[in-house]
């Protein structure tokens, strides 16, 4: 089973990665933001509980995210493995995780981080804005500042999953074939 964190800044190329690695792999795709429109749009009793903080402006709690995972996983014992995309971001929400996946007997394989230069994901997301309808897409500003918040508080995941020997840098440039050919190498070479 191969359990994977993508990761990276916003536009590193994560969700076409992502997609491209579940069609190769036979893994189940698991981004936070989808399990939270998902569970807040059936009104379960965990989408009840992330709507009641995210109403009045504060974080949706650790123990909240990790249940959805959990009911996601739960779900699709099938699949030859995970990608999570948007989770971890924070060092307790890697143990949780980890936590999690023992508590499934299994674990994380690995975190794979798509190392963008910040000049490029300003580029790109920039680009993208233009037809993505994201106001926050079209300002170099907050792109800038969403890559700073990246960088400050996701990094220190690299580092927790690096002293398990879990992490890796695959250079996120260069033509979409060519960078999912470097991840698949690096899972093959690693986590296989």
């Amino acid at each position: 089973m191969i359990n994977l964190i993508l990761f990276g800044p916003p536009g590193s190329g994560k969700g076409t990665q992502a997609a491209k690695l579940v069609q190769q792999y036979d893994l189940l795709h698991i981004s936070t933001g989808d399990l939270f429109r998902y569970e807040m749009g059936n009104n379960t009793p965990l989408g009840q509980r992330a709507k009641s903080y995210m109403e009045k402006g504060e974080l949706v709690p650790d123990e909240v995210t990790i249940g959805m995972l959990r009911n996601k996983v739960e779900a699709n014992p099938d699949v030859e493995g995970y990608i999570f995309d948007g989770f971890p971001r924070t060092i307790p929400q890697a143990g949780a995780l980890d936590n999690l996946m023992k508590e499934l007997f299994t674990e994380i394989s690995g975190l794979i981080m798509l190392d963008v230069d910040d000049d490029e994901i300003v580029n790109r997301i920039l680009e993208r804005g233009k037809s993505s309808g994201r106001p926050d897409d079209n300002d170099e500003t907050i792109v800038r500042k969403r890559i700073e918040i990246y960088r400050s508080e996701t990094t220190p995941v690299f580092d927790f999953y690096a002293a398990q020997g879990k992490a890796h840098k695959v250079n996120g440039i260069g033509s979409i074939e060519a960078i999912f050919d470097r991840l698949c190498k690096v899972i093959e070479e690693t986590m296989d």
